[in-house]
């Protein structure tokens, strides 16, 4: 699902990923952890096309995305990659309902089977009662799980979480791990996730960790 060779990227004179090569399966739940520093977000950001990497390919389903750019780059990250940060960052102004069916709409998925899509997710996720809700009108916890509907409404073949879990108390990452746990044994989803959290590491398929700027084990 994602392959990954010889990532290089540095920052000035700082070189924070040097030269990591990894695979990802299909339908495979992977953590990644190391200490603050390490360059698990940066790698992160840079698998996910969101940053570039100063050196290297990047497969995913086949497709070579160092050599996208540009609206192609932009199109391939909207329908295949899902993301999920550590601040959900919902638009206010949009209820969870509107805010799931966004990358959808981007994509150019007609309003009525966006939401169709849209309100299955959230049924999925116990938040069905709760689609007309504004962000500030629901928990935190809440908010993440409006956050991973709108990662997964394009049917993503990856999806990227960086630090899901840092902004939840115990209860709710709980429940945040469960979902993630859930999602890939009933939709086959395909997880990589960077985490300070143990509980989370440990629920994982498989588990990498970095140490100044590559990968250890």
């Amino acid at each position: 699902m994602l392959r990954a060779s010889n990532i290089h990227k540095r920052y000035g004179d700082l070189e924070v990923v040097k030269g990591i090569d990894l695979s990802i399966n299909a339908g495979e739940l992977v953590s990644i952890v190391g200490s603050s520093g390490a360059g698990k977000s940066t790698l992160l950001h840079i698998l996910g096309t969101l940053d570039a990497a100063d050196q290297g390919e990047i497969w995913i389903n086949e497709q070579a995305v160092h050599q996208l750019n540009g609206k192609a780059l932009a199109h391939f990250r909207n329908t295949q990659i899902g993301f999920i940060f550590q601040f959900h960052h919902l638009l206010p102004e949009f209820s969870a309902l509107e805010n799931v069916c966004i990358p959808a709409w981007i994509a150019g998925t007609k309003q009525t089977a966006a939401q169709k899509r849209a309100l299955e997710l959230l049924d999925m996720l116990g938040l069905a009662d709760r689609a007309e809700n504004k962000p500030q009108q629901l928990s935190g916890g809440e908010q993440q799980r409006v956050a991973v509907a709108r990662a997964l409404i394009n049917q993503p073949k990856i999806v990227f979480a960086d630090e899901p879990t840092g902004n939840l108390d115990s209860t709710n990452a709980q429940e945040l791990h469960q979902l993630f746990i859930h999602l890939r044994d009933t939709l086959s989803q395909t997880f990589l996730i960077v985490t300070h959290n143990d509980a989370l590491a440990a629920m994982s398929d498989r588990i990498l960790r970095m140490k100044d700027g590559k990968l250890v084990s």
